[in-house]
């Protein structure tokens, strides 16, 4: 009989789930489906939380019927989901809205609030939470619904996000974990319980919202209407509420310990360090996310750093919109100019941005454009622009944390070898890439094993992530690309 933990990610673009089974460290069953986002009006974005459900449910029905195909026995599941969706439903449990998702930024204007008129009130709701001050949390959404939809804002049974739907749907439960808790703006991370004055901004009942549990909290499977398959699957399977995407992904990638920074870049980014004390910088810059606390045998763990809204989206705007090509041959053009692209600096703002600047507003822009410049010039200089602003984050986050000596790096972009090597070149530290890029639901699976007492540590459970190749930082090029960044920062909003 081959024992397995599943791990489910819950993401933004895809609900994946993965059997892996901890004496080998194999994993045994794989399965994916992809979410579509809505946008119904211009700075909305949306999911069908129904669409959700109904591709989670494909995708754990797949992998229960490969790990039973195998003899294999699920002994529980662990839950990862990403950050800041928002959504009302009705007392049967029904949805009145879609899910809304971190992209959305119908809530400008509330945020703009807190760091304008209401400055006070925004400075105090960041140091009780950690959470910054943007459109994409569920405090300055809520606060949108205040002022454009107060009847529906007071209707609704409660206000949950996209996770808290799929564990009720699971267990019949209104449970939030303490990682999703604090990214919404409304959470004491201290006394971990809702916070007032939040609440009194958002307009909302603290009666509207779920109860706050540890991130290793244990639940029952109890929905008799799901598949058989599932059923039996899970019959026997404790379900572990789990933490954020954010969160899961720095255990999922081996980075607990000090010196190591995680970077991921998707179609977005985050740059992220595993500490053991909450985090809050002087200007909010920067989140600070509970992974696992009050533990009567471990350390307590917090992840802090903060989020872009530009990765591998600048690649795709490229190679769509300006080179007219696929991304693998803008990324060997790219490959012909020399680091620092002649002086040519992109400032990769095309969707706004939160960490480091916290603006929906701004936007990108090329500086120092000149006759010589080339498409491959072009191409280059938005590599290396995403990266310079992850640098100026790593900057912000380090004088906190202390200096970065290794990148566990992982993502879409870990694909290019080109694009990863100028990485370690403009940090000058080793890159070193993640085995899986499943990060996220393979730590939902390490925490699970902590909370089962298979590990007695965080440290002890990331002995079992595996790694690929590290790239280690070219000295001159280097040297090269610090002058580079401070013409960069100098240039930055």
């Amino acid at each position: 009989m081959i024992n397995c933990i599943l791990g489910v990610d819950i993401g933004t673009t895809n609900v994946k789930a993965l059997a892996f089974q901890p004496e080998t460290g194999q994993i045994i069953a794989h399965a994916s489906a992809p979410l579509a986002t809505l946008n119904p009006q211009p700075g909305f974005a949306e999911q069908d939380p129904d669409e959700v459900w109904t591709h989670l449910i494909g995708v754990l029905d797949e992998v229960c019927r490969e790990v039973d195909q195998q003899q294999g026995r699920i002994e529980a599941v662990g839950f990862s989901a990403a950050m800041h969706s928002c959504m009302a439903v009705d007392d049967t449990g029904k949805p009145l809205t879609n899910a809304i998702l971190w992209s959305d930024n119908r809530a400008e204007k509330q945020a703009d609030s807190l760091r304008g008129e209401q400055a006070t009130l925004g400075k105090d709701i960041y140091q009780q939470t950690g959470t910054p001050l943007h459109p994409m949390i569920p405090l300055c959404k809520l606060a949108w619904f205040r002022e454009n939809n107060l009847r529906l804002l007071r209707r609704a049974t409660g206000w949950i996000s996209i996770k808290e739907y799929i564990w009720h749907k699971l267990t019949g439960n209104y449970q939030i974990d303490y990682s999703i808790a604090t990214a919404t703006g409304l959470f004491d991370s201290q006394r971990k319980e809702w916070y007032p004055p939040a609440l009194e901004f958002a307009g909302i009942r603290i009666e509207q919202l779920s109860e706050p549990v540890p991130t290793t909290y244990a639940g029952k499977l109890n929905n008799p209407s799901l598949p058989g398959s599932i059923s039996a699957g899970l019959a026997n399977a404790g379900l572990y509420i789990g933490a954020s995407d954010g969160c899961l992904a720095n255990l999922g990638a081996g980075a607990i310990e000090a010196g190591i920074t995680t970077i991921t870049i998707g179609t977005s980014g985050a740059i992220r360090r595993t500490v053991q004390r909450p985090l809050r910088e002087e200007k909010g810059r920067l989140f600070s996310y509970i992974l696992n606390v009050n533990d009567p045998v471990d350390r307590n763990y917090y992840v802090v750093g903060g989020p872009t809204n530009n990765g591998a989206n600048v690649l795709q705007w490229v190679s769509e919109k300006l080179m007219q090509a696929e991304t693998e041959a803008v990324l060997a053009e790219a490959a012909t100019v020399a680091a620092g692209s002649d002086h040519l600096l992109f400032l990769p703002y095309l969707q706004g941005e939160r960490a480091p600047l916290w603006d929906a507003g701004v936007r990108g822009s090329y500086l120092n454009v000149d006759w010589q410049h080339g498409r491959a010039h072009f191409a280059r200089a938005a590599l290396e622009g995403v990266l310079f602003n992850l640098l100026r984050i790593e900057r912000i986050l380090s004088r906190y944390t202390g200096p970065t000596k290794v990148i566990h790096a992982n993502g879409g972009f870990a694909q290019s070898a080109f694009w990863v090597q100028m990485m370690a070149d403009i940090f000058g530290v080793p890159v070193r890439l993640n085995e899986s890029n499943e990060s996220g639901a393979i730590g939902a699976i390490l925490l699970t094993m902590k909370a089962m007492g298979r590990v007695s540590s965080l440290v002890e459970a990331t002995r079992q992530v595996g790694f690929g190749q590290t790239f280690e930082p070219d000295a001159d090029r280097h040297r090269q690309y610090r002058l580079v960044y401070e013409r960069f920062e100098k240039a930055l909003p």
